[in-house]
C-alpha cells in the first residue's frame, strides 16, 4: 500500500477580495477626488526644496558669506536692520538668519503687521546691509507648494487637508495591493501601456514610501497647524489660544512700549556657548524690538539635530527665560522644530536636498500616472473619455510649462506678477488642448512649449548676469534647467510610447 500524499492547504490570504476590492475602489476614488491637488502641491514640493538655491540664482551678484560670522558680526547684523527698520518707519519685528539656515547668504527681514510694511536685505561678512533681497520666483514657488498662492491661512488649510489625502493614498494603495512588496521589482515592458504605467505607479510608489508617509504627515501638519493649535487651545486651555501658544513656543512679548536698548545679541550668543560650546547661530527672531516689552528669540543649531536650532528666549533685561533644554523630552516640542526640515529635507545639505527633489518628482509621477491608468482602463473596457484625457493632459503639462515661463518672466522683467504669468500659461494649455487632435498631441505640444522655455530662461539668465554673478549657484540653476529641458523633451525625439507622462491614456 501506498501511504496517501498529504493534501496540500492552501492558506487563506492576509487579506480577503473583498477588502482588496473595497480599498482599490476608495484608493480610486480619492485618488481621483485631490488628484490635480496633490500632483500640483508635490511637483511645487520638488522644486520647493531648493527655494533657496533659487533665490540665490535670481540674485546672483549679492555677498556671499559661507561660514557662520563671529557674535559680535550678528550683533551689528541686527542693529543696523533696525536702524534701516526705523529709518522706513516698520521697526516692529526683526528676523535674522546665518548661513545655517539661508546657506551662502546672510539674511534680515523687518516688518510691522499692523502697517503692512516689510523689507528683505542680504547683509555682507561685517554684518552691514548691502542690498534689498529680490527673489520673485522663489518666493513664488515656495508660495505655490504652502498656500497655492490663496489667503495663507485658507490655502494652507486646503494643502494641509491634501497632505491628508495623499497620506490616506498611499495607505490605501498599499492594501488594494497585496503583492506590492513582492513585485517591487517588476517592470513590465514591450506590452500595454496600461500595464506599463500601473507598474510605474507602483514601483515608486513602494520604493519612496517612506518619503512619502514622511512628507505627506509633516505637510499635513504644516500646513493643518494653526488649527491644531486651536483645537489644543480648546481642549486643554479652556479655548485660551494665548496660552496654547505661550505652552508650545514659550511667553509672548508684552505690549510695553517703553524705549529700550536693542538686544545684545551677541552676548546671547556667548552666553548659549558658555553652555553648549558647540552650538552655532542659526537664526533670531526679536519681537517688539526697542522697547522694554522685547522678547528674543535665538536659534542655535546643535550638531546631531534635525531640527534647524533650538531656541533660547531671552527678556528685554537680556536675561534667558528658557532653554532648549528645558524642552528636552518633550515629543510635541521635537516634532514642532522638525517639522520643516523633514518636510524639506533641509538637515542633510545638498545631498539631502538633491534626494528629496529625486523622490518629491517620483511622487509627482505617481499621481499623475495613478489618473492615466485609470483613463487607460476606461479606454480598454470601451469606455473612452477623451475630454477627459485632455484635461489630465493640461493638468499634467500646464504646471512645468508655467515654471519655465514663470522663471522666464522673473528673470526678463523686474516686478511682473507671477502669479498672471501662471495663470495665462494654464489658460494658454487650455487653449492648446481645445485645439489638439487628442490628449497624445496635447502632451507633445506642451511638453515641446516646456523644454523651449527652460532653455530661453537659462540662457536669457546667463546673457544677463555673465558678467556681474559671484555666485556660482547661478550656474548650477543654469545647467539644471537645461537638464530639465532635455528631460521634458527626450520622449519627443524617439518613436516608440513612452512610460509614465509621456503618453497619457491611449492604451489599446
Amino acid at each position: 500500500m501506498h501511504t496517501p500524499a498529504p493534501i496540500k492547504v492552501k492558506k487563506r490570504p492576509f487579506l480577503s477580495a473583498a477588502f482588496v476590492r473595497a480599498m482599490l475602489a476608495g484608493h480610486s476614488a480619492l485618488g481621483l477626488a485631490f488628484a490635480a491637488l496633490i500632483y500640483v502641491v508635490c511637483l511645487s514640493g520638488a522644486l520647493a526644496v531648493f527655494v533657496q538655491e533659487f533665490a540665490r540664482w535670481e540674485q546672483p551678484d549679492g555677498p556671499m558669506v559661507e561660514a557662520t560670522p563671529a557674535p559680535e558680526v550678528i550683533a551689528a547684523m541686527l542693529r543696523a536692520g533696525y536702524a534701516r527698520a526705523q529709518a522706513e518707519g516698520v521697526a516692529h519685528d526683526i528676523y535674522l538668519s546665518g548661513p545655517l539656515r539661508s546657506p551662502g547668504r546672510m539674511q534680515v527681514h523687518y516688518d510691522d503687521h499692523e502697517k503692512g510694511i516689510e523689507g528683505e536685505w542680504l547683509a555682507d561678512a561685517q554684518g552691514q546691509l548691502a542690498v534689498p533681497i529680490t527673489a520673485p520666483w522663489a518666493d513664488f514657488i515656495g508660495a505655490l507648494h504652502m498656500q497655492l498662492h490663496l489667503p495663507r491661512t485658507w490655502g494652507m488649510y486646503l494643502v494641509g487637508l491634501t497632505g491628508v489625502a495623499l497620506f490616506s493614498s498611499l495607505i490605501s494603495g498599499l492594501l488594494s495591493h497585496p503583492r506590492i512588496f513582492k513585485d517591487a521589482f517588476m517592470l513590465r515592458r514591450g506590452g500595454s501601456l496600461r500595464l506599463q504605467e500601473a507598474d510605474l505607479h507602483n514601483r515608486l510608489g513602494v520604493w519612496g514610501l517612506p518619503f512619502h508617509v514622511v512628507v505627506s504627515v509633516t505637510g499635513a501638519l504644516l500646513g493643518l497647524s494653526s488649527l491644531i493649535v486651536g483645537v489644543l487651545a480648546l481642549a486643554a486651555y479652556d479655548g485660551d489660544r494665548g496660552k496654547a501658544v505661550a505652552a508650545l513656543f514659550g511667553p509672548p512679548p508684552t505690549n510695553d512700549s517703553t524705549p529700550a536698548p536693542v538686544p545684545d545679541i551677541g552676548a546671547m550668543i556667548l552666553q548659549v556657548q558658555a553652555s553648549q560650546p558647540q552650538a552655532e547661530f542659526a537664526s533670531a527672531f526679536v519681537q517688539h524690538i526697542g522697547t522694554a516689552g522685547q522678547i528674543t528669540q535665538l536659534g542655535m543649531h546643535l550638531p546631531g539635530r534635525i531640527a534647524f536650532s533650538q531656541a533660547y528666549r531671552f527678556g528685554a533685561d537680556g536675561k534667558m527665560i528658557s532653554a532648549a533644554n528645558a524642552h528636552e523630552g518633550r515629543v510635541g516640542q521635537w516634532i514642532l522644530t522638525a517639522l520643516q526640515p523633514l518636510h524639506f529635507g533641509w538637515f542633510a545639505g545638498i545631498a539631502g536636498k538633491l534626494l528629496y527633489g529625486a523622490l518629491g518628482l517620483a511622487l509627482a509621477v505617481v499621481t499623475h500616472t495613478g489618473v492615466t491608468i485609470w483613463l487607460a482602463r476606461r479606454r480598454d473596457k470601451g469606455r473612452p473619455a477623451p475630454g477627459w484625457e485632455k484635461t489630465w493632459a493640461v493638468v499634467g503639462w500646464s504646471q512645468p510649462l508655467g515654471i519655465a515661463t514663470t522663471a522666464l518672466a522673473a528673470v526678463l522683467a523686474a516686478g511682473v506678477p507671477l502669479i498672471a504669468v501662471y495663470l495665462l500659461t494654464i489658460a494658454a494649455a487650455a487653449g492648446v488642448a481645445i485645439v489638439a487632435s487628442d490628449a497624445r498631441a496635447t502632451v507633445r505640444v506642451l511638453r515641446l512649449l516646456s523644454a523651449l522655455v527652460f532653455v530661453a530662461a537659462a540662457g536669457v539668465h546667463v546673457a544677463a548676469w555673465r558678467t556681474v554673478a559671484v555666485d556660482q549657484m547661478a550656474w548650477i540653476v543654469d545647467v539644471a534647467l537645461v537638464i530639465a529641458a532635455l528631460v521634458i523633451a527626450a520622449p519627443l525625439l524617439v518613436r516608440h510610447r513612452q512610460v509614465g507622462l509621456a503618453e497619457p491614456t491611449q492604451a489599446h
